[in-house]
């Protein structure tokens, strides 16, 4: 943080700030507009695409300005760029290929729009930081594969609980303790949350049902906790995670971990719910050097071998643009797959189904997603939970089954299909 703010400063300070193009203008997408135009020095939000231009409007309207240009070509949109007058566009690939646009924020939440245009951005060598933990924990390796190809930065976002995990994990681990539980502290898990019951909360906060739906379901901590799975190697020790109904502090938890089983697994993802003090993350670090303990105890720590380490808030649309400037000045991704999959997300329905309907998508009123082994996933054929949608069911599925693709017909020509098989094949 210290040296992502004295960078910043220097190039306010130049007059040559990291000039970022947004794709997507959603709740989020509106917090992280305000945040760079009003509180990013070294930093301006050159342009910004939506699939309607009123919804890119009004991404720059939330920060106080009224004043964009529509542009159609590339070309248009750098001379706008270099007068330093903001551009609004429902083209994403015009983004990708301007010249003065240093990287790339998408928060579209889609996994097949949001996969051609991260292709798109890495054939015109853009980095891209990725606000969207579907798309990541579904084909996040085999994109992360075309960026090293392309020489570019593909990353995940601090601000969300997986950057800030991997943040903790990085600390931890730089202290010289082994990190072996990498988790997550939820206020609800209801697998059969939909979006007429979170109709209210959504409308409170002016949010889109289906995604709050997403957070309650588990859906979204699945496909976080598969993308910090990915990072660090670290595994689930059971379908679905432990996912604890845990009321305590968190520095309790160092007494309901294994260390023994922790060891033997190399470390587990996981999440607990209504722990204190939330919302937040957590990693439990473990260290039996006798010396080290001593002074742990000192600091009041514990007495160990498991320590507790968190960190109680998560504040995702301020912290996002500082990811856009650790990747556009440092290189720095700050969570991203480390190469083959090893924690996958699986669908499973959510309510009786009937052969021939056609899936609906994550946070809908049809499936759930739930974190799994990815040799499990392969060994049992199981369909990730980032392409179920649109897929039709060849005969019934009862309430809590796991979905196999042997249950459904896939969309034809569907580029997600493509490189999620191209995936399998490459880590194969």
């Amino acid at each position: 943080m210290i040296i992502v703010d004295t960078a910043l400063a220097q190039r306010a300070a130049e007059g040559r700030p990291v000039r970022v193009g947004m794709i997507g203008a959603g709740f989020m997408a509106w917090g992280i507009s305000n945040q760079i135009c009003n509180y990013i020095p070294g930093m301006t939000l050159a342009a910004v695409s939506n699939r309607t231009l009123s919804g890119a409007e009004k991404a720059y309207a939330e920060a106080g300005i009224t004043t964009t240009q529509h542009v159609t070509s590339t070309a248009e949109l750098d001379i706008a760029i270099d007068a330093g007058i903001p551009c609004v566009t429902s083209d994403p690939h015009l983004l990708c290929a301007a010249k003065n646009i240093d990287v790339l924020i998408e928060v579209t939440g889609t996994v097949e729009f949001a996969a051609g245009v991260l292709l798109s951005a890495f054939a015109h060598g853009k980095s891209v930081v990725m606000m969207n933990a579907e798309l990541d924990a579904t084909i996040g390796p085999i994109l992360k594969v075309y960026a090293d190809n392309a020489g570019v930065i593909l990353s995940g976002c601090d601000g969300d609980q997986p950057g800030v995990e991997i943040n903790l994990w990085r600390y931890v681990k730089s202290i010289g303790m082994k990190p072996l539980v990498c988790g997550n502290i939820k206020g609800l898990q209801d697998a059969y949350r939909n979006p007429t019951t979170q109709a209210g909360f959504a409308k409170q906060w002016g949010q889109q049902a289906h995604m709050v739906t997403s957070f309650a379901d588990g859906s979204k901590i699945s496909f976080e906790q598969a993308i910090v799975a990915n990072h660090t190697g670290m595994r689930v020790s059971q379908r679905g995670m432990e996912g604890r109904d845990f009321r305590g502090h968190v520095d309790e938890l160092t007494s309901v971990y294994d260390a023994d089983a922790l060891l033997k697994m190399g470390g587990m993802v996981d999440y607990v719910v209504g722990a204190q003090p939330g919302p937040g993350v957590y990693v439990i670090g473990y260290c039996d050097d006798p010396r080290q303990q001593h002074y742990f105890r000192y600091y009041k720590m514990g007495d160990g071998p498991l320590y507790s380490f968190y960190t109680p808030y998560h504040l995702c649309h301020v912290e996002v643009p500082l990811s856009a400037a650790r990747v556009a000045l440092f290189r720095d991704a700050v969570i991203a797959p480390q190469g083959a999959p090893v924690v996958d997300v699986i669908t499973l329905a959510k309510t009786d189904l009937k052969a021939g309907q056609t899936l609906d998508g994550i946070g809908w009123y049809m499936t759930y997603g739930q974190c799994e082994n990815a040799n499990v996933v392969r060994e049992q054929n199981l369909l990730p939970m980032g392409l179920a949608e649109g897929c039709v069911l060849k005969h019934d599925v009862s309430r809590d089954h796991p979905l196999t693709y042997d249950d459904v017909i896939l969309p034809e020509g569907r580029l997600c299909d493509r490189l999620r098989a191209e995936q399998n094949a490459h880590f194969s």
